[in-house]
């Protein structure tokens, strides 16, 4: 049985197939793109989540498991808008309560993943950066990391859950940051179409 704690450990051959399976995906994803980049449009994808009778469900459905595959939220929130261009406030919270969760559930599985694994290989520069995002003004490394559009927000979610970083302060920092870049992507956009 798997619970979604840090102490639960996994079997090593279910954690391998997993680890296995979750490459396997990341490699269709990426292999897909390359040879079909307009799969992954804006338009592609509102177009796929409003085809369906519930495609708020299906939209959010989509945030939350893109963090799995490396995905960026940023095609979803402007497809957001495109697919739902009269409830922009609608796709503001969709967007974050998808990112956050997706967050979290990095943050619960990063361990799971082998990102602890792969960061206890470089002891000196994981104390270093447990210290910093742990620290004074680690929130705002964290802030500053979502916010930053041009850094996958993942990847401080995957480190944030291998590190072990505070929960409450790893997802406040998470939300401010995405709040305001989605903001400015939503709002923004909105305003020019």
């Amino acid at each position: 049985m798997v619970v979604i704690n840090q102490s639960t450990t996994l079997k090593p051959s279910l954690l391998k197939f997993i680890r296995h399976l979750w490459v396997f995906l990341i490699a269709i994803c990426l292999i897909s793109y390359f040879f079909n980049p307009d799969l992954f449009s804006r338009t592609a994808i509102a177009n796929y989540i409003s085809e369906y009778d519930y495609a708020i469900l299906i939209y959010l459905s989509i945030h939350i498991i893109r963090g799995f595959f490396l995905l960026p939220s940023t095609p979803l929130v402007f497809a957001g808008i495109i697919a739902f261009p009269s409830q922009l406030f609608l796709v503001l919270m969709i967007s974050l309560f998808g990112i956050l969760c997706s967050s979290l559930l990095i943050y619960f599985f990063s361990d799971k993943l082998g990102f602890s694994q792969f960061l206890s290989k470089h002891k000196k520069k994981t104390a270093y950066l447990k210290h910093k995002l742990n620290g004074k003004h680690g929130f705002i490394y964290i802030i500053g990391w979502a916010f930053f559009p041009f850094v996958p927000t993942d990847l401080i979610c995957y480190l944030a859950g291998a590190l072990k970083i505070n929960l409450a302060i790893f997802l406040i920092s998470i939300f401010i940051g995405e709040l305001v870049l989605c903001s400015i992507y939503i709002y923004g956009c909105a305003y020019f179409l």
